[in-house]
Formats: structure tokens, C-alpha cells, sequence
């Protein structure tokens, strides 16, 4: 990634990101919360907390706006899977997103090439670790999700509806009851492609445990799963959680933000 840090902003090239072991066949932008030099996790130099990086121009001002708006969609999506679960409506809000992790991402996915494998894809299967993700996209699509009994479908790409996907933590949460959507994309429209996904997360600090729902919890989770690890195997915090994966995504970062890391430590040892 280009001029990130442990912050993760800005753009990254082809084939910089990798998905279940794989470079992925897109290039974007990574785009957060924008958070100043003095607030306490980027003192700390925390993971995934930091200003974004943008090109000279309106794209700022125009991300701005649609990080407000999808906020609000979040929000309501989050109160009606509350209700449907038999919580107050704002359940979500005074216990995992007052202060939520936000995450936004612009990608662009080439045309394949004439001659792509198979196995080549865009983006390969793989699951969205928070709560939920609000996906804009254009008319070319691509994005396919894969049912319980393992087919593929793909998913229509229509410019004015936002597609939702489950995640991670909302499966933890649930037990498997809601359990997070396996998706990858394949872009063979013959032009490139451009999609917008926001994920709303719980808040960095959040220990997500299972709700006391009726009825017993599904079985272990990780022989079903892409990445062949539980959800609900899982100790720690969101981000904690959320650093472990990306991690797995980017590499190099990850090494970069343990050499941070370690410095830090051997700064507050040598203070002492």
C-alpha cells in the first residue's frame, strides 16, 4: 500500500492484497474514520486509526458525505436485525456501535485477461469480519455468494440497490444463526469494474459474546468456513480479531506494524 503505515489508508496496486493465499486481481483505496494525530490509538499507534489519504480533489469531500449517509442505513439495518432477534431496537448502539469501527474501500477490478485460470479471481472466497457491510457497485458484476449447500450464486449487479452481507462477529454474536456470507468476484464482464464497500463493525474495544437466544447453538463452525477457523473459537477483542485477519491480507503491513510495535516497547523500557 501506498503511504499507509499501520494506519492502512490509501491506495493499493494489483495484486497488493491477498485472499485465501491468493494476490487478488483488484487495486483500491482504503478508507476510515478520520481520526487526528492526538487521538489516544494513533498515539499508540494502534492498527487500522489514523488520517486518510486522498489525491488532491473533490474525492474527500464526496466520501465525507457518503460515509454520513451510509451511516444512517447502518443504523437502521442494525435496529431491524435487533427487533428480529427480540432486542430493544437500539441494542446494537449502547453495546457494540457507539463508537464503531468504520471501514470504507474503493476497488477497481480489471478486465480479466483472455487467458485467466479458472481459479483467478478478482477477490477469492472469503467471509466480512464486523457486523455487517453495505455494498455499492456498479452494472457489471461479478460478486457471487456461495449457499449452505456450497453452489455458487451470483449476485445482480444493480447500480441503485445496496447489497448487505452478513459478517463475522453478527454470526459469533448469533451462534451460526445469522452466519456471515461467503463471497468472492469473478469480474468477466470484458470492462472493469467498480464497487464500494462499507463495513460497520463493532467498536475496537468490543468483546463480542453469544446472546442468550432459545433453542441450542449450531455445531462448531470451522469445518464449513473458508478460512477452516471458528468464529466462536475466538478470545479477545473486535480489534484484536479484525487485526488478525488483515494481517493475513497484508502481510508487509502487519510486519511493519510489529516493527512499530516492538520500537514502542523498547522506547517505554528504556523511559523506565
Amino acid at each position: 500500500m501506498i503511504n499507509a503505515g499501520v494506519a492502512w489508508r490509501g491506495w493499493f496496486p494489483v495484486r497488493g492484497e491477498v485472499t485465501s493465499g491468493r494476490p487478488d486481481r483488484k487495486e483500491g483505496m482504503y478508507i476510515g474514520i478520520d481520526h487526528p494525530p492526538d487521538h489516544p490509538r494513533v498515539s499508540d499507534s494502534t492498527p487500522l486509526h489514523g488520517a486518510n489519504l486522498f489525491p488532491p480533489g473533490e474525492l474527500a469531500a464526496t466520501v465525507d458525505a457518503w460515509l454520513a449517509a451510509q451511516r444512517l442505513v447502518a443504523d437502521a439495518v442494525m435496529r431491524g436485525l435487533a427487533m428480529a432477534l427480540g432486542l430493544p431496537y437500539d441494542w446494537f448502539e449502547r453495546h457494540l456501535t457507539n463508537d464503531p469501527t468504520v471501514l470504507f474501500r474503493i476497488f477497481h477490478y480489471p478486465a480479466m485477461a483472455d487467458n485467466a485460470t479458472a481459479d483467478e479471481f478478482g477477490v477469492g472466497e472469503h467471509t466480512d469480519y464486523g457486523l455487517i457491510t453495505l455494498l455499492a457497485q456498479d452494472d457489471r458484476g461479478g460478486l457471487e455468494v456461495r449457499k449452505p449447500d456450497g453452489r455458487w450464486l451470483q449476485v445482480p449487479a444493480e447500480p441503485t440497490t445496496l447489497v448487505c452481507n452478513l459478517g463475522d462477529m453478527l454470526d459469533r454474536l448469533t451462534e451460526g444463526r445469522y452466519r456471515s456470507t461467503p463471497h468472492r468476484v469473478r469480474n468477466t464482464s470484458g470492462s472493469s469494474r467498480l464497487s464500494f464497500p462499507y463495513f460497520f463493525d463493532p467498536s475496537w474495544d468490543a468483546v463480542v459474546t453469544a446472546l442468550p437466544l432459545e433453542g441450542s447453538a449450531p455445531a462448531d463452525d470451522a469445518t464449513r468456513r473458508w478460512d477452516g477457523t471458528s468464529v466462536h473459537a475466538w478470545e479477545g477483542s473486535y480489534g484484536d480479531y479484525l487485526t488478525d485477519k488483515v494481517a493475513k491480507v497484508f502481510p508487509d503491513l502487519f510486519a511493519n506494524v510489529a516493527n512499530v510495535a516492538n520500537a514502542a516497547a523498547r522506547a517505554t523500557s528504556a523511559e523506565g
